[in-house]
């Protein structure tokens, strides 16, 4: 059996909360019932998945998954494909956003390259796990095989089961690949027969024109390669990309370990939505953060099911949505773990409900 079929195996489902069990333990809190609102809903899911009612969130963890696309010389991004390399250094020099993001909330990064062109030198927070330099353009073929399709996927289980032994109470996705919102704009109108003008942004924020070609650079891709919707690894082996399959690994591998799961933004959502794919069960392990500016990501939110925590108008990637959101997680456990009951606080409870 290999990793990725263990892996998927070893998902057990779940359900939030079927008894009703941790909600009458939270209406015992000294506040009137459902006041704190959707952080109650969090630690409720966060105490659903571990199993753990007295957990405290201590190890968090924000994987950034970085990949370069080809595609990228089809004009797609306003940034040159050397800034996903550069990207990276930045990270681990402690420079980026997802960097300040991640230390205010106690978070460590974690770097993986899965497959950018250039080579980083081995560096504390860095994980290398290159499946190739770079996913193909897929506006000329598949962006990768499928056995590549399926090593991605191995590098991000990979990546959380060499950090799980240190501790993971909660876990973040990231993303960095110049280019990278065009496969994922691919992977969703292929999955869900769209067309790409309905799930296809700005990205990095190019223009009207540039917008344009890459919304028919993603029909010319869907034409080209033909990606099968009933097959996830087909999809991301036909128009996807190395980062987007170890996220999707990454949640793969975070579910069979019953680890809360918080998606980042639009690339992260698309491997999420290929883990889900792969394996339904992911789903109810899966908090999205928050709502991307990119067109596509409301999408894979409605297809998902997922209520997102904010909407900020963000759209760096990067893991930077995970990292606020983790906060907010650990906030909603806080409260489950040490708010004072009413008959413990001397507080009169409601007679009029």
């Amino acid at each position: 059996m290999t990793l990725f079929e263990e892996t998927v195996k070893n998902i057990k489902p779940i359900e939030i909360d079927p008894d009703g069990k941790i909600r009458d333990y939270m209406n015992k809190f000294a506040i009137p019932a459902g006041s704190l609102g959707r952080l109650e809903e969090l630690a409720i899911s966060y105490v659903s998945i571990t199993g753990d009612f007295n957990k405290a969130i201590k190890n968090k963890v924000i994987f950034t998954m970085a990949g370069d696309h080809d595609v990228a010389e089809e004009g797609v991004s306003a940034f040159p494909q050397s800034v996903t390399g550069e990207m990276v250094k930045n990270f681990l020099n402690k420079g980026a956003a997802v960097n300040i993001l991640a230390d205010h909330v106690g978070a460590r990064v974690i770097v993986v390259d899965c497959g950018i062109k250039p080579d980083i030198n081995s560096s504390p927070g860095l994980k290398i796990k290159k499946v190739g330099r770079g996913a193909k353009n897929i506006a000329k073929g598949p962006a990768m095989s499928r056995e590549d399709a399926i090593k991605s996927i191995e590098a991000g289980i990979e990546s959380f089961n060499e950090e799980v032994t240190n501790g993971i109470d909660i876990v973040g996705t990231g993303d960095m690949g110049i280019a990278n919102t065009t496969p994922s704009s691919a992977i969703i109108a292929a999955l869900d027969g769209l067309d790409p003008e309905v799930v296809t942004g700005r990205g990095t924020g190019i223009n009207d024109k540039a917008l344009q070609n890459k919304i028919n650079v993603i029909k010319k891709a869907l034409e080209i390669n033909k990606p099968n919707p009933s097959d996830p690894i087909d999809v991301l082996a036909k128009v996807g990309g190395f980062e987007i399959g170890a996220i999707a690994g990454l949640c793969l591998a975070a579910a069979g370990n019953r680890t809360p799961i918080v998606v980042d933004g639009f690339i992260s959502t698309a491997g999420a939505y290929i883990a889900r794919k792969i394996k339904p069960e992911v789903g109810a392990y899966i908090i999205s953060s928050h709502k991307s500016v990119e067109k596509g990501h409301s999408v894979f939110l409605e297809k998902m099911g997922k209520k997102p925590l904010f909407d900020l108008n963000m759209r760096l990637g990067e893991g930077t949505g995970a990292a606020i959101a983790i906060g907010l997680v650990e906030a909603s456990m806080k409260l489950f773990t040490q708010m004072a009951s009413f008959a413990k606080a001397g507080v009169s409870e409601a007679d009029n409900v």
